[in-house]
Parts: structure tokens; sequence; C-alpha cells
């Protein structure tokens, strides 16, 4: 589960050891010459409007009957699953690289957040989510009428 934070530029650093570490595992623990489905989690971009939070997720090759979205106890998931094509036989591939296999993301959203009138759209392989703030959570100006203090 992953909560709504604010990006930050230098959050990946941290990583960068793990992904040292995994390139030189990967290589020196040889390659078994079977291709391997491993778990995948789409890429996702979350950012604030004045009226609403966007979720906007990277699913290509997906189908929409393929994507779940839903909103429980203030919290989003999204589901799906991209298949494996079985129509290439496995010894026809010369390089696998994409991820396959279901994928779920959970968010935690915050109260401020209308459950009620979310929209989802999927449009050349990005799932996009309208998450509209509740009226009252939006910033309002209030006019200051000044008075010189003499009735």
């Amino acid at each position: 589960m992953n909560s709504i934070t604010r990006w930050d530029p230098f959050r990946g650093l941290s990583t960068l050891q793990d992904e040292v570490n995994r390139l030189f595992d990967s290589t020196f623990k040889g390659n078994s010459g079977s291709s391997t489905l491993t778990a995948w989690a789409p890429a996702v971009d979350i950012y604030e409007t004045e009226n609403e939070l966007v979720v906007k997720a990277d699913l290509p090759d997906l189908s929409e009957k393929d994507i779940d979205v839903r909103v429980e106890n203030n919290m989003l998931t999204i589901r799906g699953e991209r298949k494996y094509d079985q129509t290439v036989k496995e010894d026809n591939y010369l390089r696998v690289e994409r991820s396959y296999g279901a994928f779920s993301r959970s968010f935690s959203l915050p109260n401020t957040v209308n459950t009620e009138a979310i929209q989802a759209s999927y449009k050349n392989g990005v799932l996009q989510i309208e998450l509209p703030k509740r009226a009252e959570s939006k910033p309002k100006q209030v006019k200051v009428n000044v008075t010189n203090g003499h009735n």
C-alpha cells in the first residue's frame, strides 16, 4: 500500500545500491535459458489541481476488461493482469524484457476526496483516474471589507 505523497526527485537515489546489487546478482547467477514471468507494478504519476487529484498509470497492452479500479474505505486500488502472448512459441523469443502477470497498486486517499464522483478513463495504454475534492475542502477566497473605524 502506498500513500499519496509529494514528489521528491532525490527519493530514488537511496535504491541505487539495490539496483546495482540486483544487476550483479542477475549477471553472476546466470540465465537458466527459460524466460520467467515476473511480478510487475505499473508506473504511476499522481498530481493535484485546485479541484481534484489525478492518478495516471501506464498499462500498455491491456484491454479495459483486464483493469479493475476500486475505492473502499478511502483506499484506491488498481488491479489487472498483462497476459503472456501464447501465440508466439517460447523458443522464438530472442529477448523478453517486459513483465507479465497480475498486479495490484493501492493508495490511501485523503478525506478531502469525494469518492462518489470518481471517474476513470483508459486511452492509449494510460489509465487516468480523476478524484474530485469535496466542496468543503476546496480553498475559498473571502472578501474582507475594510472600514475606517468612523460611523
